[in-house]
């Protein structure tokens, strides 16, 4: 799943805050609740309009990109 399928930016929505795609709701919110000990059920049961498999491929995502940082640092 490319990261154009699972969020998206536009200045006309939420002033271009990165959203999850389709939906008004930042992808921050989901980092946020998940810093502050809620479940991934939690947040999904809050914000019902994001869907499951875009809140799991936005976690690969960033779990892919801080991967992708540290190994160049080690190189």
């Amino acid at each position: 799943m490319d990261i154009a399928d699972i969020l998206s930016s536009d200045p006309e929505i939420v002033s271009g805050a990165v959203v999850f795609k389709g939906t008004r709701v930042p992808v921050d919110a989901l980092f946020e609740y998940l810093a502050k000990g809620s479940s991934l059920e939690e947040f999904l049961d809050d914000f019902p309009t994001v869907e499951r498999r875009l809140a799991k491929a936005a976690l690969r995502l960033a779990s892919e990109d801080l991967k992708g940082f540290f190994g160049k640092q080690a190189a």
